[in-house]
């Protein structure tokens, strides 16, 4: 159980960098489709939070 949590951790947090990079890039490229770029930083925080949680559960499970 501890290794499958860590390894969706990883994968969470990769995924939010990659997010978080694939957003900025299109801010500096000036690209005008906002919904876009809302939608990216959206879904970033979306997979950050799950992220956090898996964090939270597996320092949880890790403890006992």
């Amino acid at each position: 159980m501890v290794t499958l949590l860590t390894i969706l951790v990883v994968i969470g947090m990769f995924a939010t960098l990659a997010t978080l990079f694939v957003g900025m890039a299109g801010m500096v490229r000036g690209s005008e489709d906002t919904h876009r770029a809302n939608a990216l930083m959206r879904w970033r925080v979306t997979i950050q939070g799950v992220t956090l949680v898996l964090f939270a559960l597996l320092l949880y499970v890790s403890r006992g």
